[in-house]
């Protein structure tokens, strides 16, 4: 049985010309007078064109751009009057789009597992993608070696499955500084890479009533001060360390799971927070701190963690669908603007995504069978890609034929946007959702079946 169609033509060309519309790259294009009297240029089709094409992957990312533009029917310019374009205005212009996006994608609604939903009204997770670039701008972003590099700073939200926040920096900064949890953070979770943590993200976690699952740094010395869960032989003073409580076998591991309370820092800076210690497939123990209620067992928790892979699954995106790291132009604003077109486009599949899960709405009872395939954002990239002059032309179609023009792509979308592996590596946010997925047959024994059943 095939499955059923969720995504629809109204869908993508709602969100295509919400993130791209007219009106609005017009009011950009004349607030940063990035088209004055320069005849040639077709401002909103050049800015379309640096986002449609970010997933076409041929030759430089700028011949790209410079191909489709051409392609779409604008008129043709000489190579270089082409690059001349890439300036500081349209690096403005290409900011002003991506914030579109962003403050287009925070108002979509939320489509969170119930059992993160039980803690905080959304989750986020926060990372960095780091991206070569060409060497004359090691003096603007030097690397950690001898190379110029930048990192994008991500704010990526769990409920809707998009980034809805970010910043650049050079690469050779730490992470630490560019997570600063404030009154935005206020009622939401946080899941962030160990380069961020530090002892004052925890605390300040606390003063923000912010929900937080991060690992255990291995230079930290968590001192023991109660333990919820665990075998314990002996006895122990509160204070004791968790490295000797370990050694001594005071906590005994044997692959039961641990919970404790901890503090962790410098008598006056001590923070206090929750342990837990799940056992690893390989026999080892990972360990998180967290400020969650005993109500989310050590399981849940690290099974929130898991969630995290969720902005790896992104940057992957970026990097190899939508080439962010291939913006080797020569100046700082032509790499931003080819970056700010590429965060743009993965975007726009990720939302893709969420609508698709929204029309598809949870399980409305427990274990409940899934039986459509989701939507996997890099496949949808890739099918943007593919679909991507008939993505230009539509934003120019009127009436009946735009109404045939964006169903078209939705069922093209949909059907290449499938997720391959869903029945084979479920998401943990598939399975948080409460979705039961049986593993699909092997091809082999499908291929046998239909064959015998066409011998009888």
């Amino acid at each position: 049985m095939s499955p059923r169609q969720l995504l629809t033509g109204a869908d993508v060309r709602e969100l295509f010309t919400s993130v791209l519309p007219d009106d609005v790259l017009a009011r950009f294009i004349e607030e940063t007078r990035f088209q004055e009297r320069d005849r040639k240029l077709e401002a909103r089709r050049f800015i379309r064109s640096t986002v449609i094409a970010a997933a076409a992957g041929s030759g430089g990312r700028q011949s790209n751009v410079m191909e489709f533009y051409f392609d779409s029917g604008a008129r043709r310019v000489a190579r270089g009057g082409f690059y001349a374009w890439f300036n500081e205005r349209f690096e403005d212009t290409m900011e002003s789009v991506l914030w579109h996006a962003l403050e287009y994608a925070r108002r979509q609604p939320l489509d969170l597992p119930p059992l993160m939903a039980r803690y905080a009204r959304d989750w986020h997770i926060y990372d960095s993608c780091t991206i070569k670039l060409a060497d004359r701008l090691k003096v603007e972003y030097p690397g950690t070696g001898d190379y110029a590099a930048l990192k994008v700073h991500k704010r990526f939200s769990v409920g809707i499955g998009t980034m809805v926040d970010y910043h650049l920096s050079p690469a050779r900064e730490h992470d630490g500084p560019h997570l600063v949890i404030d009154d935005t953070w206020r009622g939401l979770g946080l899941l962030a890479d160990l380069g961020y943590v530090s002892l004052q993200l925890i605390a300040d976690c606390a003063a923000f009533n912010v929900r937080f699952v991060i690992r255990l740094k291995e230079s930290w010395k968590p001192r023991v001060e109660r333990i919820r869960r665990g075998e314990i032989q002996g006895t122990f003073f509160a204070g004791s360390d968790l490295d000797a409580l370990l050694d001594a076998e005071t906590i005994v591991l044997g692959g039961r799971v641990v919970d404790a309370e901890v503090s962790i820092g410098p008598p006056g800076r001590a923070v206090r927070c929750r342990l837990v210690g799940v056992p690893a497939p390989d026999g080892s123990y990972r360990f998180y701190l967290t400020d969650l209620p005993a109500t989310a067992g050590p399981l849940q928790v690290s099974d929130f963690y898991r969630v995290r892979w969720e902005i790896e699954s992104d940057n992957k995106l970026d990097k190899s669908c939508n080439h962010i790291d291939e913006a080797h132009a020569e100046t700082g604003q032509a790499t931003r603007a080819l970056i700010y077109a590429s965060l743009t486009s993965s975007m726009l599949a990720c939302l893709l995504a969420h609508r698709h899960r929204l029309n598809m709405k949870p399980p409305t009872k427990k274990n409940a069978e899934r039986k459509d395939p989701p939507l996997h954002p890099q496949s949808l990239a890739s099918a943007m890609a593919t679909a991507s002059a008939r993505i230009a032309a539509a934003f120019d179609l009127q009436g009946a034929a735009a109404d045939i023009a964006w169903q078209s792509l939705a069922e093209y979308l949909e059907h290449l946007g499938r997720d391959p592996n869903w029945r084979r590596s479920p998401s943990i946010l598939d399975q948080l959702r409460g979705w039961k997925i049986s593993p699909g047959r092997p091809r082999r024994a499908r291929l046998a079946s239909s064959t015998r059943k066409r011998a009888n």
